[in-house]
């Protein structure tokens, strides 16, 4: 990715705020790149949970295919990180492509991830088309 990834217009976005801990710093003083990434699984999952009805987080999970992450700025302890997330306009078969900003305290890009999970039936464990109710939801 090359450019600022910002949510289309009238899109729905959800947001969840991160605050480091002292075992989220690396050795070079700042939040370490792996957390960013544990972040943006954790926002990803927060949306699922706050956006499907029970019966479909009981019959229904994610499972992550791919991620691309951009790191841009450092953040530190004490400093909280506001991520947002939203998916893409359709999912593609099983597919669903999600895109997540974390930002610094003054709004400028700590890291963005572009990220593609699979549906998956939870009693097989096999990748499931996405069903349009879905898309309806987080779209």
């Amino acid at each position: 990715m090359t450019r600022l990834l910002g949510p289309p217009e009238g899109r729905q976005v959800f947001q969840l705020a991160f605050e480091p801990t002292p075992a989220d710093i690396d050795e070079n003083g700042h939040v370490n790149n792996v957390v960013y990434l544990r972040w943006a699984q954790d926002i990803g999952i927060a949306h699922w949970r706050s956006r499907a009805p029970a019966e479909a987080q009981s019959t229904w999970a994610w499972i992550a295919l791919r991620h691309e992450v951009d790191y841009r700025r450092e953040l530190k302890l004490g400093e909280t990180a506001h991520g947002r997330t939203w998916v893409a306009d359709a999912a593609n078969g099983p597919r669903f492509d999600r895109f997540i900003r974390l930002d610094h305290p003054d709004g400028a890009m700590c890291a963005q991830v572009h990220t593609t999970w699979v549906l998956i039936e939870q009693a097989t464990g096999r990748p499931r088309r996405v069903p349009d109710w879905i898309t309806e939801v987080f779209t």
